[in-house]
């Protein structure tokens, strides 16, 4: 969806919107434009002592060291990827490298990313556009919620889940979700993703009933070709 015009109308604003080359309209009170993050780094005296940057982000290697030994930075001001438990997992990295072990760099494109609006938001992975620009053949699966049994008990249906598979060996490459407590749910394709868990295995793990998550596996079945309910 990309954003067109916005302007007065009445008390409140009017936006266009364009989404799959159809135009449409939004009435409200408020928008919120929040465009655009920079580093609050300019206060911590990186140049005295060297540490290379990058429009003010701190440079880190894999394990969060800096170019200069024995600093290390974690969390937003790195500019990786702005989340608390990004930070946290990064956090635990620095410390296993001060303490002489070593731990697997992190992979950010495995990293949950949620937005928690109504509906929320969820995806890990590869998009469908990312993974063909990377070169992957895909597959995809696709399941709405209103064919969920326990959002429908819920009276909150709207959304899906799209898994995104490559298509030669079938390794998950994404999972993106939009829908009722889709935060909580993308924990569970965050994990088979760092696995390189395949589509059969997801739609083959068994889900309890009723309950949101059988959406992802019914996903899965449809990325198949083996759709259950639909």
């Amino acid at each position: 969806m990309e954003a067109g015009e916005a302007g007065a109308e009445g008390p409140g604003l009017r936006l266009t919107l364009s989404a799959e080359g159809q135009a449409q309209t939004l009435d409200a009170e408020k928008a919120l434009v929040a465009i655009g993050v920079r580093p609050n780094s300019e206060e911590l005296g990186l140049e005295a002592v060297g540490v290379a940057t990058e429009r003010g982000w701190i440079v880190v290697d894999g394990r969060m060291r800096t170019n200069v030994p024995g600093v290390y930075a974690i969390g937003d001001v790195t500019g990786k990827l702005p989340l608390a438990h990004v930070a946290s997992a990064q956090g635990i990295v620095a410390v296993e490298t001060i303490a002489g072990l070593e731990p697997e760099p992190l992979d950010y494109t495995r990293m949950p990313r949620c937005t928690y609006a109504s509906p929320e938001v969820a995806s890990v992975g590869l998009t469908e556009a990312q993974a063909r620009e990377r070169g992957y053949e895909v597959r995809v699966g696709q399941f709405p919620f209103r064919a969920n049994g326990k959002a429908l008990a819920l009276d909150d249906y709207e959304g899906f889940v799209k898994v995104v598979a490559e298509a030669r060996y079938n390794q998950v490459l994404g999972v993106h979700m939009i829908g009722p407590h889709v935060t909580e749910l993308v924990a569970g394709p965050t994990g088979m993703i760092r696995l390189e868990a395949t589509v059969e295995e997801l739609a083959h793990t068994v889900h309890p009933h009723p309950t949101l998550s059988e959406v992802v596996m019914e996903a899965a079945h449809v990325a198949l070709g083996q759709p259950v309910h639909l």
